[in-house]
């Protein structure tokens, strides 16, 4: 475990003379709010070294460091935006085994599989629900993170030679550009919609403006509890709770049985604060933004979905890998507008 100044300088020069790095990430997404990245795993020809974040030690050396390298990952979008949120890390270049799998036909593309199956070793089932912030780690949690990129290379060289035979090298190397623009793209969150919980389109503009501020309360005590939003009152119960209020019902029956009286008084002060909004103070019920196509455009989605789905089963890949259901409606409607939103491998696929 890398955790000091001094262990940090002494890798660091393995790090940038080294011909090949893979990377993994773990967090405490389970666990703490907002969540953070707990550790870093990082194999070279060297051997595998975890590094710790939560050490007081800068990491922003390492991260310099990694800069440099096409870092070898698996499902590489959450790591690179947890890295991109909390440390400004954006790579140069990344290849992603998972991304791999999918465009050399494989349906099962999770790391255990990939690697029992291409390389016959079998992979402890890891500790899923495991918080990464308990400091130390136990053997086991250390054991399953090295594990996390051990393998990469070698499952990483297996997949390259597939994607070579099968001529889409291009495609992968596209597709990984791709993923590190997008998740180099840090997103605001619209304030009048993040509140706006699963569940939240049932309800009227009363009931909206009650589970606007009891949204509002939920995010102040799980910042302060340290807990995840669902840990102090999950979205059903929200909803609910702003139903019943909105219409002068009892909110008791849809509050967690073993709430304290001081969460109890806070629900109660996001209750009638909401219901003390005037009419025109309430939210607004969102429009349906989509129209239903026309004729044309639903002769030309069904054109466009049978030829996606014959270049699929051909080339033995998931269709939407091509493009999502979502996107040929889109080119449906204006192939000139939308096309451009496709990697050039999908757009060739689709117009051949």
């Amino acid at each position: 475990m890398i955790d000091t100044e001094e262990k940090l300088a002494e890798f660091l020069p393995v790090l940038r003379a080294a011909t090949w790095v893979a990377v993994d990430t773990e967090a405490d997404s389970l666990h703490a709010y907002p969540e953070k990245v707990c550790l870093i795993q990082i194999s070279t020809a060297a051997g595998d070294r975890l590094i710790d974040p939560l050490a007081g030690v800068s990491i922003n050396p390492l991260l310099d460091a990694l800069s440099g390298h096409e870092l070898i990952m698996h499902g590489a979008d959450y790591d690179l935006r947890l890295l991109r949120k909390h440390h400004e890390f954006v790579p140069s270049a990344v290849f992603d085994t998972m991304l791999a799998a999918r465009l050399v036909g494989e349906r099962q593309f999770g790391y255990s599989h990939l690697v029992g199956k291409f390389l016959g070793v079998a992979l402890e089932k890891g500790p899923q629900k495991a918080n990464w912030a308990l400091r130390p780690l136990t053997e086991r949690m250390e054991r399953y993170a090295r594990n996390d990129t051990h393998y990469l290379l070698p499952l990483s060289e297996r997949l390259k030679t597939e994607l070579g035979a099968k001529g889409r090298l291009p495609w992968h190397q596209e597709s990984c550009a791709r993923l590190v623009a997008e998740s180099s793209q840090l997103t605001t969150a619209d304030p009048d919609a993040v509140w706006r919980v699963k569940g939240s389109h049932l309800l009227t503009r009363a009931g909206l403006a009650v589970l606007r501020e009891l949204w509002k309360w939920r995010e102040v005590e799980a910042t302060q509890a340290n807990r995840p939003p669902f840990f102090v009152m999950s979205h059903e119960a929200l909803v609910a709770a702003a139903e019943a209020a909105a219409s002068r019902r009892p909110v008791e029956p849809h509050l967690p049985k073993h709430m304290s009286d001081r969460r109890r008084a806070g629900i109660a002060d996001a209750i009638r604060a909401g219901l003390g909004l005037s009419p025109g103070q309430h939210p607004e019920i969102p429009k349906r933004m989509s129209r239903r196509p026309s004729e044309a455009e639903r002769r030309r989605f069904l054109e466009l979905q049978d030829r996606r789905d014959a270049r699929a089963s051909a080339l033995d890949i998931d269709p939407t890998l091509i493009a999502s259901r979502a996107t040929l409606l889109s080119l449906a409607r204006s192939w000139d507008r939308h096309s451009g939103e496709l990697m050039n491998w999908q757009r060739q696929l689709l117009q051949t």
